[in-house]
């Protein structure tokens, strides 16, 4: 059970006053947790793996977990940061690009990162990219899949991770954590 309170980062609501209280460095996700305040996505899935463990979100198995961390870290490391939302809009606003220089800066680093991810799929990945459950990887790719389609970013290139998101998307959890659903 959770409530969720959405942040309009479009609008700016994470570098709010109240929302910076919280959270110091003014991004989402944020997880309060009893007293417990909980940043950073990769942190506050590897609580709740370690503090409701089932279903595991990483595999116990530890070179399956090494490597459902590294697929997951492609994502949250090499591909996020570079198109998350605040460097986008330094791109256009601080550094004057137009929005379809943007854009292309966004479908190089997706398409970069993609390709490298599809590849650790096709020697890492099972019935999900994390192997026979959905984890870790799922929860880290699925977003930046939606970001890609925002972006009009060509993905015949990453069958398998058009695949893995499709099963991904069709489970309770992922369609109910859907941005379309939550606007």
């Amino acid at each position: 059970e959770y409530d969720r309170l959405p942040v309009n980062l479009v609008d700016g609501d994470q570098r709010g006053e109240a929302y910076r209280r919280l959270n110091p460095q003014g991004l989402v996700p944020m997880l309060e947790a009893g007293e417990a305040s909980l940043t950073q996505s990769l942190a506050i899935v590897e609580w709740i793996d370690a503090t409701y463990p089932s279903p595991p979100l990483l595999p116990r198995d530890t070179l399956l977990r090494a490597h459902v961390r590294a697929m997951a870290l492609a994502v949250a490391c090499d591909i996020h940061p570079l198109n998350n939302l605040r460097v986008l809009q330094y791109l256009k606003h601080e550094l004057g690009h137009e929005q379809e220089e943007v854009d292309r800066w966004y479908r190089h680093w997706i398409a970069l990162g993609f390709a490298g991810l599809e590849a650790l799929a096709e020697r890492h990945g099972g019935e999900f990219l994390s192997g026979d459950a959905p984890g870790l990887a799922d929860i880290c790719l699925v977003p930046q899949m939606y970001n890609a389609r925002r972006f009009d970013t060509p993905l015949e290139d990453y069958p398998l991770l058009v695949g893995y998101d499709a099963k991904a998307n069709a489970l309770d959890a992922f369609a109910d954590a859907h941005p379309d659903k939550n606007k």
